[in-house]
């Protein structure tokens, strides 16, 4: 089984900074497998935060990032899930979605959660083709 971790700049080296055992994208055969991500800036690493718009804008380019990283991209991408901490948030979301998923968008998954250890509303994670 061919098995592939991918370094994705400044997101890993946050994980890293705190010792989080994930590996943030990981490629096997013809499948990318992004984990979930939460609103962290691209450029710096660090968490976002605003309102839900901006973070989700955030989670995405994030998540483009990783998929690039991977050999991939969005216009790949098979699935994503999305996690959130307010149901309330679900037209915002997918505003910001359909920009970046404009045509025949993904299927997905739409999650409420409670909490995360850190202060954020929105994880998205995605699978996608090499």
């Amino acid at each position: 089984m061919d098995r592939e971790a991918f370094r994705v700049g400044k997101l890993s080296e946050d994980l890293e900074r705190k010792n989080f055992p994930i590996s943030l994208v990981m490629r096997s055969g013809a499948f990318v497998f992004v984990s979930g991500t939460p609103p962290l800036d691209p450029t710096t690493g660090l968490l976002q935060s605003g309102d839900i718009r901006h973070q989700t804008t955030t989670t995405l380019e994030a998540v483009k990032t990783c998929l690039e990283a991977a050999g991939s991209c969005l216009e790949k991408v098979m699935k994503t899930t999305i996690w959130i901490t307010n149901a309330a948030y679900f037209d915002s979301v997918n505003e910001v979605y359909r920009r970046y998923f404009p045509n025949d968008p993904p299927a997905q998954t739409f999650v409420t959660v409670q909490s995360w250890p850190r202060e954020f509303d929105i994880e998205i994670e995605a699978i996608a083709i090499a």
